[in-house]
């Protein structure tokens, strides 16, 4: 839009006080207050409550992989014409983003596309990835647009979760015809994200931060990890598949 404002960085976003830009500062005020008096129930020690969520599980070990971090409490930010109105609470502090992640693991699915990587979304995934993960009957059918749309229903194991210990239901449900069926599966996912690293040859938070983060001049403090169990060996060097999300910590 012609005369928006973009902040350079953090540290130079502009405030303006909410008249400046046609608001009014006591509704702006109200709405900090609805937002600041109904926090999320879920609790703040986010390893314990993850643990906590899956330990209960059948189809699921109730191990927790990758590293934790407690959340924050209510924080938020109010923009109007890209200034800062209004802000309260720890904007600056670094919290788990949970399913971001698979926003993430998009974005790089799109550039390797754009890169020539993946020649085709429609090309099975068994293709470019040789490491046995797709060379059963069922699973050499998956291509990477079943990957990316959660509807693959690959059958296996992966950094000792079975497929099952995905399911939100909690349901084991039998591998249907990849391409027929949608499953919010993180197991699966990561196996997008293991797939991916196998394209990049490189760690894709790196993919990330160099094509994306640094480009749009994104904060340094972000990372995105993986499971202590999850690395891999990528033409002679130790690397780690990261998660699409914190299901089991990381991401």
């Amino acid at each position: 839009m012609s005369g928006s404002y973009y902040p350079t960085s953090w540290d130079d976003w502009e405030t303006r006080r909410p008249e400046e830009l046609g608001l009014d500062s006591a509704m702006v005020d109200e709405a900090i207050h609805y937002a600041s008096d109904h926090e999320t129930p879920f609790a703040r020690d986010l390893a314990r409550r993850i643990a906590t969520s899956v330990a209960g599980k059948k189809c699921d070990d109730g191990e927790v992989l990758g590293p934790t971090r407690p959340r924050g409490g209510v924080n938020g930010l109010v923009l109007k014409d890209g200034y800062i109105v209004a802000e309260w609470g720890e904007t600056r502090r670094v919290d788990m983003t949970f399913s971001v992640s698979k926003s993430y693991l998009s974005t790089c699915a799109g550039l390797a596309l754009d890169d020539g990587l993946i020649r085709d979304v429609h090309d099975p995934v068994g293709l470019y990835v040789k490491e046995g993960h797709f060379d059963s009957p069922h699973n050499s059918k998956i291509t990477w647009h079943h990957l990316l749309q959660q509807t693959n229903e690959w059958d296996g194991t992966l950094w000792d979760k079975h497929y099952s210990a995905g399911n939100t239901d909690d349901v084991l449900l039998e591998p249907k015809e990849p391409g027929t069926y949608y499953e919010y599966n993180d197991v699966r996912v990561n196996l997008t994200a293991l797939s991916l690293l196998n394209v990049w040859r490189r760690p894709l938070p790196r993919v990330l931060k160099e094509r994306v983060m640094d480009p749009i001049g994104a904060s340094s403090t972000w990372r995105w990890h993986g499971y202590r169990n999850s690395w891999v060996v990528m033409d002679g060097l130790r690397v780690q598949s990261v998660s699409g999300g914190g299901h089991w910590g990381g991401g």
